[in-house]
């Protein structure tokens, strides 16, 4: 049996017409009976690069005992003109997250996924502290297994304050070897729980990207390995009804 966390994310491939563009990470979440991806807001649009894809496909498992067995969907990003996907902005601006709305009756026959749900929403602090050892969860550099099609976990550090807000911003970091194409996924905290539990894990945020100091000397000084992760919580804004 394959741990069950692993069948909620998805590879993110983005296109404009029939041009493939990037490829990037996304995850599964549940509410009210909508189900939902959820991935980086710069995966579906990003103005200052001119990335301005029209559609994205995700890939699905089709059989729960043979992994090798999926199919891809596709996902038109714009109706009539309009986005159908859902942002969001607080305080401190722009929240580099997006939400698209997946219908049930387009899946694959037999789609075999997990979904998170408000209740793997971080609810307390108290067994949550500086250096707690977390788990991303994705597709960098769009490596993953490509038999079975799953995605690979990358070790991380929680290395700011969780509950506060990194520089203001709705963010925390994380301390982790990251690369292109993690964007969207999810940032997790191991929860042990009894074994009937399919998902003993807590949603904790959704990685963006590396953050690196521009004043840098590329020659003498490391990149910092630190990253943005905007806290999970603000799907319930994005999944309201």
């Amino acid at each position: 049996m394959v741990e069950q966390i692993l069948l909620t994310s998805a590879r993110v491939s983005t296109f404009e017409g029939a041009r493939a563009l990037t490829n990037a990470s996304g995850f599964f979440f549940e509410r009210d009976g909508r189900l939902y991806l959820v991935t980086s807001r710069h995966v579906l649009l990003d103005e200052a690069s001119g990335h301005t894809p029209d559609r994205i496909e995700i890939e699905l498992h089709t059989d729960a005992v043979n992994l090798t067995q999926s199919s891809g969907l596709s996902v038109l990003l714009y109706r009539d003109g309009r986005a159908i996907w859902h942002q969001a902005q607080d305080s401190g601006g722009e929240i580099d997250v997006a939400v698209v709305e997946l219908e049930r009756t387009a899946l694959p026959p037999n789609t075999q996924l997990r979904a998170f749900t408000p209740e793997h929403l971080l609810d307390s602090l108290d067994d949550v502290h500086i250096g707690s050892a977390l788990t991303i969860l994705g597709f960098p550099l769009s490596f993953h297994d490509t038999v079975h099609h799953l995605p690979i976990a990358r070790q991380a550090t929680l290395a700011s304050s969780l509950g506060l807000r990194f520089q203001g911003q709705g963010y925390f970091l994380t301390d982790a070897r990251m690369h292109r194409g993690a964007s969207g996924a999810p940032v997790l905290l191991y929860t042990p729980r009894p074994r009937s539990e399919p998902l003993p894990w807590k949603l904790v945020g959704v990685h963006s990207a590396r953050m690196d100091m521009g004043t840098r000397d590329l020659v003498q000084d490391e990149a910092l390995g630190l990253n943005m992760a905007w806290y999970a919580d603000i799907l319930l804004t994005l999944t309201e009804a």
